[in-house]
């Protein structure tokens, strides 16, 4: 299984799919199935039974995961693509387009 280039708490761009061009934070990161939760992004309505732990029940509105491919990490204010380099013994990200350090 490889990297996941995008982590938690990183500003994303979506650049496909119909909320193109939203931007937004991740909230979660599913490596196994290549996925991501964006805040305000992917919204989804999602009908509840009422039950013990929740007695209103009714529609709720939530975020569906998107895939990674369609998001692109925001650096320096400017969507770039991400690479990975060896800093001494460290592996770390860095943005392609600047070629700075992510993290």
């Amino acid at each position: 299984m490889a990297t996941m280039k995008i982590k938690k708490g990183d500003l994303v761009k979506v650049i496909a799919g119909k909320d193109i061009n939203n931007e937004g934070k991740v909230i979660a990161v599913n490596a196994k199935n290549n996925t991501l939760l964006v805040e305000g992004i992917n919204m989804v309505t999602k009908h509840t039974k009422p039950s013990m732990s929740n007695q209103q029940g009714g529609i709720v509105h939530q975020e569906a995961p998107i895939d990674a491919s369609n998001v692109m990490l925001i650096h320096d204010g400017k969507p770039t693509r991400v690479g990975f380099k060896m800093d001494g013994d460290k592996k770390v990200r860095f943005a392609k387009s600047t070629g700075k350090v992510i993290d």
